[in-house]
């Protein structure tokens, strides 16, 4: 399974968020979307679940921290404690064993950023 990790700033438009994932994406389907707890109520995140008919994980704050990312944003280190809000929520919604498809993607705007995330089963 896949997960769509995002992060994104409070004026970030739905428009954002899609071209994140678009470019994160690639050929993937993600099959969840993941994001922080306080987040995850956006009304913008909502719209986007909607929009692609996609469940959402609210990943807890104490998890995100605990998640090493290979991105280190010291913006998103100051506020969430992690270097990449986006790259730590799929991390962590994919499950232990989980591992990164590739980079945060970044939109052209520069509001939202989107990582992919799975995991092999046992």
């Amino acid at each position: 399974m896949i997960i769509a990790g995002f992060g994104f700033r409070q004026a970030a438009t739905l428009d954002s968020l899609l071209d994140a994932l678009g470019k994160a994406r690639g050929t993937q389907t993600p099959a969840r979307l993941a994001t922080a707890e306080d987040k995850a109520l956006a009304p913008v995140f909502q719209a986007l679940a909607a929009r692609l008919g996609l469940p959402i994980d609210a990943v807890p704050p104490e998890a995100l921290v605990r998640t090493e990312t290979p991105t280190r944003s010291a913006r998103v280190r100051a506020l969430r404690g992690s270097g990449s809000l986006a790259e730590a929520a799929a991390l962590v919604a994919a499950g232990p064993g989980a591992s990164l498809l590739g980079p945060r993607a970044v939109s052209a705007d520069r509001m939202a950023t989107c990582a992919l995330a799975t995991r092999t089963r046992p």
